[in-house]
């Protein structure tokens, strides 16, 4: 293959060389398809949330938790939808194979959000590191025929048994919708699972480690993580319904703003009850038709996300399906698929959300039933007063709302890590002094010098002994065999990576000329011991200015090469690579290579 750049075989590994930055692309991929990012998981999560703040971490893993049960999500939401509709029409009620064919999806679409909190349990359990069967047992146990209903219980419909553990009362209702609890529980069965698998001895270890995490995991969830859970989302729920009954338009805006937030507690199916009540009481239900664009503004965030990466094509495999979910009422796929996974569509669905709530308020839009939404919903619409058409005015806001609010949005959060980190490179540099990194070519000199960066014998590339550098796999260049520990920066310019073992920095000069610093050979597999660095990514550095030490000896004496190359990685053609004749180099006076058009 063109880019990769050689193949070695070094022991007992196989070595691919691709070079300083395509390297992680090409990982990336190689991880994704032989199962390894499974492998190390939890350990790439920690590295990553040590540079996040505490809202992105929880927003990171709530997404982390939906993308393994994303399919079956997303199937049964579109199943759910193709039932509505065929509900609907009288020639499949009237045909009897038809009507057992829609019967039997209508099953299939809800067995999903029935178990959802066992998927949840599932995937949480997993997601923070233990093992995943423990999750479907703590799932079980909140699904089991033995407590009562949890809706049936809300409505009072059916009795529940209280028990008295520790002088506390525990009332044995079921977690169904408990979204929020599953999650909790999932992340306390994985630290209980992780836990006693540290401190029950090996010899008994498989049958307690099990019988320990699950039994103390039983009983926090019915005695402080359930309640907690429960009250948590009760009070989400009761809050925005106090909103739009005592706020007036402002009651309406919020809640149809936030209102989907809710639906990722697993708590909106309490909305039916609460619309059931209001159908008694007045005959009108004023929270189907906000709840109704609330979802479709989601779907409008889902579009524009859509058109801002039209040319993805997993983007399109995933935003496609996904919309057609939510035109049938059914958020989930593209709520934890998509708006809330990337952050800025979930702020502007709920800000098309709200525009549409103004909407149903100023026209006094109801309904005169409820359990359906946006498409098949407009047949519960209120007909008075113009009803249809206001119900689709309200929705063409909302969705309009979404997905204008998303492309707005998207234009300054929706950078790629790349154009980011350039971007704020490029304003430390200027901060610090060092030059424009954007030179354009017929800006560049014709002859840009860069000095020696280490002391010691500067050498020839094809003297080095390692076959990736000696054949100039990875660039052409020069190298010194150290006579101390340090290195330092050959011309001014950016440090725009330092390996996280610290034996390698990449460089760009500021002219753009990139290169690569690497100390030693192997010794990759040191992890970074005998190393430190005295730079970080994106510093703007001077010429001659310090960047890493290292302990020479020590690093000898664990049986590496400490010879230094420095790489020219992206050197173009029409450029060449001029070298000083070796000579030993001394920290007043370095040996010059030449870089010249």
């Amino acid at each position: 293959m063109d880019l990769a750049k050689g193949v070695f075989v070094a022991g007992d590994q196989v070595q691919i060389i691709f070079g300083a930055g395509l390297v992680n692309d090409v990982y990336e991929v190689f991880a994704e398809h032989n199962n390894m990012k499974n492998m190390s998981l939890s350990d790439l999560k920690t590295v990553a949330n040590k540079k996040m703040n505490p809202l992105q971490r929880i927003i990171k893993a709530l997404s982390d938790v939906f993308v393994d049960i994303m399919p079956g999500i997303l199937a049964a939401a579109l199943l759910t939808g193709l039932s509505g509709v065929l509900g609907n029409l009288d020639f499949v009620k009237a045909n009897d194979t038809l009507y057992g064919i829609n019967r039997l999806i209508n099953i299939s679409s809800g067995a999903i959000f029935g178990f959802l909190p066992l998927a949840v349990a599932y995937s949480a359990c997993k997601r923070f590191g233990g093992r995943p069967i423990l999750g479907i047992v703590i799932g079980c146990i909140m699904l089991s025929d033995s407590l009562a209903n949890a809706y049936a219980a809300a409505q009072g419909t059916v009795e529940v048994t209280t028990l008295h553990i520790f002088g506390m009362g525990v009332a044995l209702v079921g977690f169904q919708g408990g979204i929020i609890v599953a999650l909790l529980m999932g992340f306390v069965t994985a630290k209980l699972d992780i836990f006693f698998e540290k401190k029950v001895p090996e010899v008994i270890r498989l049958l307690i480690s099990p019988l320990l995490t699950t039994l103390v995991g039983a009983l926090l969830l019915f005695t402080i993580i359930g309640p907690l859970g429960r009250g948590l989302s009760s009070g989400i729920t009761n809050a925005l319904v106090w909103m739009t009954q005592n706020l007036g338009v402002f009651g309406y805006g919020v809640f149809s703003g936030l209102q989907q937030l809710v639906v990722i507690t697993g708590l909106h199916h309490i909305f039916g009850a609460i619309e059931a009540q209001l159908l008694a009481d007045t005959g009108r239900n004023f929270l189907n038709p906000l709840m109704s664009v609330a979802i479709i503004a989601q779907g409008g965030a889902v579009l524009g996300y859509l058109v801002m990466h039209r040319k993805n094509v997993k983007i399109r495999e995933l935003c496609i399906p996904s919309f057609i979910s939510v035109l049938f009422g059914i958020t989930e796929p593209a709520l934890f698929g998509i708006n809330l996974r990337y952050r800025f569509p979930i702020i502007g669905g709920c800000i098309g959300g709200a525009m549409g709530g103004v909407v149903v308020y100023l026209t006094n839009l109801a309904a005169v039933g409820f359990g359906t939404t946006v498409l098949p919903g407009i047949a519960l619409a209120d007909p008075a007063g113009n009803g249809y058409v206001n119900y689709i005015i309200a929705h063409g806001v909302a969705i309009a709302g979404g997905f204008i609010m998303t492309l707005a949005l998207g234009r300054f959060m929706d950078k790629s890590q790349g154009e980011a980190r350039a971007e704020e490179t490029k304003k430390e540099a200027a901060a610090q002094g060092a030059p424009d990194m954007s030179l354009k070519a017929e800006e560049a000199p014709a002859e840009e010098v860069f000095y020696g960066y280490a002391d010691g014998e500067l050498i020839a590339m094809e003297d080095v002994k390692d076959d990736t550098f000696a054949n100039k796999v990875l660039g052409d260049g020069v190298a010194v065999i150290p006579s101390e520990g340090k290195v330092y920066a050959p011309a001014d310019g950016v440090v725009t990576s330092v390996f996280d073992t610290k034996h390698a920095v990449c460089f760009a000069s500021s002219c753009g000329t990139e290169l690569l610093i690497h100390i030693g050979v192997d010794t990759v597999n040191l992890q970074g011991k005998y190393f430190t660095a005295h730079v970080k990514d994106g510093d703007a550095v001077k010429k001659g200015q310090l960047l890493v030490e290292f302990d020479k000896e020590q690093i000898e004496k664990a049986g590496y090469d400490t010879v230094i190359p420095m790489i020219f990685t992206d050197l173009p053609e029409e450029k060449t690579l001029e070298k000083s004749q070796p000579c030993r180099l001394t920290t007043a006076v370095r040996a010059a290579v030449v870089h010249k058009a």
